[in-house]
């Protein structure tokens, strides 16, 4: 279990950071454009080379070559991984170009309709720009499979710091050059993120060929490469329907009103941070380790590594979701009420924050649930399942948008995970139903009178903040830097009292991670 925690903090650290620099790209974005309708158009086109990242790079593809890659490094012969790997990303190159080609004359078509709203028109140029993005992110995303496998985690897990870095860049540059709210910014935030794709696949292309990869375009079959597509194609069906959910969710939000899309975006990002920095990093270490178990048939250590981390999963996602829900205001207006984003903006983002911080919990055993199933090269059922889940969401937005406008689209998304991780983990039958029944009554239980307690006081304390201060930022640094670690340390003490089972390994896993970030610091 030691080595275990201490890969789940390396990811945990370089997640952090990643957040953080995310955090600050969001922040200086929604200053400098605030949610119209540019930067409304901008995360609609970014939204299209991300659905083929997360359909191709890190959803379907890796999932499916991760239990193979494994299961040949488990039987020594690491040069046939490689040649695996070769195989794979000479065939996705080629797959990529064309989706490129088609997807950038598709969206230049565009601009022969007449009689759009001007939005239209510009998130179809800078789709057009970004499209060559997803090229790079795809590619370095099986690169980094390659590299998990090898137990080399941190260096995947910084790729978003290096896209990050260049918005960034992007940004400051662009926003000392011209106007705030201008197509000109946009375009230069277009070029940082090229730039940021080509060193997220440079840096982890360099430590692989470290290992013994060497770069080869290789075309030609083998019996580990239809095993392969035998996995991809099913898994990618899957990863299709929740990819393409995610993007009509942002198609009926940018047809409901211009700023909707900029807002519900925002409001994800702000889940994805305790999602990223724990929950994913969790996923990302145990799914090699659950492959190989899995290949050489040891269910019962696979079952024992799948309950630790779910219930570490668990044991950080439902305080969180807590925290977002009572604090989510202050943090808005401490990190993001700056430029052209005001307090009606704060007020609308955190109406939907709220809401899907209530999803929080359930996004995360989604996406461990589903690889759970990959490691055992079932991806027939979570494509079925995000059928059905696209099919719900679907259904609920139609009907929740014409009642609650953009609250009612992340309403109709959190209904529709919640059937969707249930019946995940339902179906996923490595764990005997005995087990998943005394998990309710005991671990998730105490996961949740632990977070109850802790709520409760972070809600006292709040509400004297809000009454002695009388500046929203005063407020937000409060909450931020006193609430919140007074929260968390309470929340440990409370776990302790509870006697959750895992309490010693996430102060054990807290510990690792302060003592990394020390030794950093030194």
């Amino acid at each position: 279990m030691g080595k275990f925690l201490e890969n789940i903090s390396i990811v945990a650290i370089a997640t952090v950071l990643s957040r953080v620099l995310g955090l600050l790209r969001d922040i200086l974005l929604f200053a400098f454009l605030g949610t119209g309708t540019l930067n409304s158009a901008f995360i609609f086109a970014f939204t299209l080379p991300n659905l083929f990242r997360r359909l191709l790079g890190e959803g379907a593809l890796t999932s499916a070559l991760v239990p193979i890659l494994s299961e040949e490094m488990e039987g020594g012969r690491k040069n046939s991984a490689f040649q695996l790997l070769n195989r794979v990303l000479s065939r996705t190159f080629l797959a990529l170009f064309g989706l490129v080609a088609v997807g950038s004359l598709i969206l230049w078509s565009i601009f022969s309709i007449p009689g759009l709203e001007e939005r239209w028109y510009l998130g179809a140029g800078f789709g057009i720009l970004l499209l060559p993005y997803m090229i790079f992110a795809c590619l370095a995303a099986i690169i980094s499979a390659g590299l998990n496998v090898l137990n080399r985690f941190a260096v995947a897990a910084l790729s978003q710091v290096w896209l990050n870095l260049s918005i960034i860049l992007a940004l400051v540059v662009m926003g000392s050059l011209v106007a705030p709210s201008s197509v000109e910014l946009v375009i230069g935030l277009c070029v940082g993120v090229l730039a940021g794709g080509v060193l997220q696949i440079a840096i982890p292309a360099s430590v692989l060929r470290r290992e013994g990869w060497k770069t080869r375009i290789v075309m030609g079959g083998s019996a580990r490469l239809e095993e392969l597509w035998t996995l991809f194609l099913p898994g990618l069906a899957g990863a299709a329907i929740i990819q393409v959910n995610t993007a009509v969710s942002r198609l009926l939000a940018l047809w409901l009103r211009e700023d909707a899309v900029s807002v519900l975006y925002l409001a994800n990002r702000l889940i994805e941070l305790p999602l990223g920095v724990f929950a994913i990093a969790v996923t990302t270490v145990t799914f090699p380790s659950l492959a190989r178990l899995a290949a050489n048939g040891n269910h019962t250590d696979f079952a024992d590594i799948f309950r630790k981390g779910k219930r570490l999963i668990l044991a950080i996602t439902v305080p969180a979701a807590v925290g977002l829900v009572l604090l989510g205001r202050p943090i808005l207006e401490l990190f993001f009420a700056w430029g052209a984003f005001g307090q009606e903006e704060v007020e609308q983002t955190n109406s939907i924050l709220v809401v899907y911080a209530c999803g929080l919990p359930f996004y995360a055993i989604a996406t461990y649930c589903t690889r759970g199933f990959h490691a055992l090269k079932d991806t027939r059922t979570p494509m079925r399942l995000a059928l059905l889940n696209f099919v719900l969401n679907i259904g609920f937005s139609l009907i929740f948008m014409q009642l609650f406008g953009m609250v009612g689209l992340a309403l109709a998304n959190v209904l529709a995970i919640i059937v969707h991780s249930l019946l995940l983990r339902g179906l996923l039958t490595i764990e005997s139903s005995q087990s998943k029944t005394s998990f309710f009554r005991g671990p998730l239980l105490k996961i949740v009178l632990a977070s109850a307690g802790m709520g409760g006081v972070t809600l006292a304390l709040w509400k004297i903040t809000a009454m002695i201060m009388d500046s929203p930022k005063t407020e937000g640094l409060i909450a931020v830097f006193l609430i919140v670690p007074v929260a968390v340390a309470l929340y440990l003490a409370l776990l302790r009292l509870v006697r959750f089972e895992e309490v010693k390994e996430a102060r054990d896993l807290l510990s690792t991670i302060l003592r990394r970030i020390g030794k950093k610091a030194n």
